[in-house]
C-alpha cells in the first residue's frame, strides 16, 4: 500500500482502487440482468456503485479534513446501498453464486477500506489535510 507521501491523486488510494474494481464488475455483470430491469435494479446498482468512487474522488479534492470525511461518509453510504442491491439481485436470481461472491468480496473490502480512510482523517486535526 502507498504511504501518504506517494498519494498524489485519488486513484492512488487503495479504497478508490478496490471500489473502482467493484464498479467495473457491476457494469460487466449487470449487462446480463433482465431487460425489464434496465431502469430498475440495473440502474440503481450502477448508480450506487459509481457514486462510491465519485465521492472518494470529490472528497480527495477537498482541502479540509472535515470536508473530506463528509464525502468519504457519502461513499460509504453508497457502498452500503450497493451491498443491499447485490443481495436483492442475488435473491431474485439475477446473480449466480460466482458473480455474487465476486461482488460481495469487493464491496465488503471497499467498505472496510473506506472505514480506514475515515479513521485516518479522524485522527488528524480538523484543519487542512495535505495530500
Amino acid at each position: 500500500m502507498n504511504d501518504l507521501g506517494s498519494i498524489r491523486h485519488f486513484t492512488d488510494l487503495e479504497s478508490w482502487k478496490v471500489n473502482h474494481e467493484f464498479v467495473k464488475q457491476v457494469y460487466r455483470i449487470t449487462k446480463e440482468f433482465p431487460p425489464e430491469e434496465q431502469f430498475g435494479l440495473t440502474s440503481q446498482l450502477r448508480r450506487s456503485a459509481s457514486s462510491i468512487t465519485a465521492n472518494i474522488a470529490e472528497g480527495f479534492g477537498r482541502y479540509h479534513a472535515k470536508d473530506k470525511v463528509r464525502f468519504y461518509y457519502l461513499a460509504r453510504g453508497s457502498n452500503s446501498e450497493s451491498q443491499n442491491h447485490i443481495i436483492l439481485a442475488y435473491e431474485l436470481g439475477y446473480l449466480n453464486q460466482k458473480d455474487y461472491d465476486t461482488l460481495k468480496k469487493l464491496v465488503f473490502s471497499g467498505y472496510k477500506l473506506l472505514c480506514g480512510l475515515v479513521r485516518s482523517l479522524d485522527r488528524k486535526s480538523p484543519s487542512a489535510v495535505s495530500h
